[in-house]
């Protein structure tokens, strides 16, 4: 299964929850009780059982950071290899990716703005180039804007912006040189309460 391309609206609708996929999360609440497709704004059908609760959760974790089904797969496999909770370390694995770094400390508005990015070459980790979106990032690691591209239109205001922002206890921001860092691995009350991880580590240990 690819990674879903599809309108990011019609989406959140589908599973009555902001995934985080749009600009605009006042647009998207405004629809968020109505279902997609011809149904109108009718009574959301209840959720499935067992099988069925796993499967939304598991697609609502892959499409939240725009991960295709064999790469996602691919990190429940390791956190089930490492040490500790396989549900914690599956999230930590996602959110320490570069792109969600990227997110997460606030150079871009989505995951997939920061994916794109990171594809066109525009930060430095520990003062090297780096275009790789799923590169998992270490404790201590720094991620910065490269010099040549501060200029950017889509980075005007950026140093402002930055200093108005929230961002976890797990990262570090310098708004004035946009450089960022990671203090430590994220914990639980660092993560999104978006999906049941849980049933995700389930689904996957069933197969």
């Amino acid at each position: 299964m690819g990674r879903y391309i599809g309108p990011k609206n019609k989406i959140a609708r589908r599973f009555g929850i902001n995934l985080g996929l749009k600009t605009n999360p006042t647009k998207v609440a405004k629809r968020l009780s109505q279902p997609p497709g011809v149904h109108g704004p009718g009574k959301r059908p209840k959720a499935a059982t067992g099988f069925g609760k796993q499967l939304l959760e598991k697609q609502k974790a892959r499409i939240v950071y725009g991960l295709r089904e064999s790469q996602f797969r691919g990190y429940v496999d390791k956190a089930t290899t490492l040490k500790g909770d396989s549900g914690v370390n599956l999230q930590r694995l996602l959110e320490t990716r570069l792109d969600n770094v990227v997110y997460r400390l606030g150079f871009a508005v989505t995951r997939a703005q920061a994916r794109q990015m990171v594809s066109h070459k525009m930060f430095k980790v520990n003062s090297k180039p780096l275009n790789v979106p799923s590169h998992i990032l270490s404790v201590g690691d720094e991620i910065a804007l490269k010099e040549n591209k501060k200029k950017k239109k889509i980075f005007d205001g950026m140093t402002e912006k930055l200093l108005k922002m929230d961002r976890p206890s797990w990262l570090k921001m310098d708004a004035n040189t946009l450089t960022g860092k990671i203090l430590n691995q994220p914990g639980e009350i660092d993560f999104e309460k978006v999906f049941d991880v849980k049933l995700i580590i389930e689904y996957y240990s069933a197969r």
